[in-house]
Formats: structure tokens, sequence, C-alpha cells
């Protein structure tokens, strides 16, 4: 079962299950994150769309968009855990692993390593623009405010 974090991940999820010779189910989540001024440093998780279908005994994997500290996946993996999926795995089409926070993390397959920028198209946004782009773009923020 392939799961989606929604928004970005969606082309990414979307071209992966075509080219997955298996049959799969398809499910999404969508969180947010907040709290991290209010709770001195320390964001916090919630869930805005839960999963629909039934993950126990099930192979999961999780489709991110990218992996940076690790919190926002490693929050999944446990909720997922709760849960009794059959195992329970990671796919990343960008990472970030020098931003790790947490180590143990089950990141089986990655796209691609990529430094500290700012990625747009292919389903990444910037204030929910760029996110229709067909590939995955550089996106070079002015500081000149003239």
């Amino acid at each position: 079962m392939l799961v989606g974090s929604l928004k970005a991940s969606l082309v990414f999820i979307a071209d992966l299950s075509r080219a997955l010779p298996i049959l799969h189910a398809i499910d999404f989540v969508e969180l947010a994150g907040y709290g991290s001024a209010q709770m001195g440093g320390h964001e916090q998780i919630r869930v805005l769309k839960d999963l629909d279908l039934d993950i126990h005994g099930r192979d999961v994997l999780i489709v991110e968009d990218v992996v940076d500290t690790g919190l926002t996946l490693n929050y999944l993996v446990r909720t997922f855990e709760l849960r009794e999926p059959a195992t329970v795995a990671a796919v990343t089409l960008l990472d970030r692993p020098y931003r790790r926070l947490l180590d143990d993390l089950p990141v089986r397959y990655v796209g691609f390593v990529v430094p500290d920028e700012l990625f747009v198209g292919y389903g990444f946004d910037v204030n929910e623009r760029y996110r229709e782009l067909p590939d995955l773009r550089l996106l070079h923020l002015s500081t000149d405010r003239r």
C-alpha cells in the first residue's frame, strides 16, 4: 500500500504507482506543523486528513516528497505502527540526510540527495505556486526588494 503525504507527494506517488508492477492500493494523509515558536522551538504535528483505508497486516510504503529533519516521517511511522501493519518503509524523492534530527528512520529508497535549496515544480510549491511545473526547478529568491 502506498501512502502519500499531501500535497507535494501527489505527482511523485502517481508516477511511482504507474511504475510498480505489483497490485497495490493508494491512500493519503495530510499533516500540518504548528507551534514551533509557541512551544519553545518544538514543532507539533497535527493530522488534517487521516487514512481512509485500514493498514492492519499490510505492507505500507510511505511516499514522501522530501525528508529533512525526519520529524514528520517519524510521526507517521509511529502513528502507523499503532495500527499494526505488516511492515512500514519509506521512499523519498528528495533527501537531505545532513539535516536529520532522528537517525532511526525507515527510508529505504531515495531518489536524489539534494542540497539545502528551495525546489519547486513536480508537486513542490511555495505558497501554493509553481506546483504545476512539469519538473523540479531551483527557486532563487531575490533579496533585492526595489
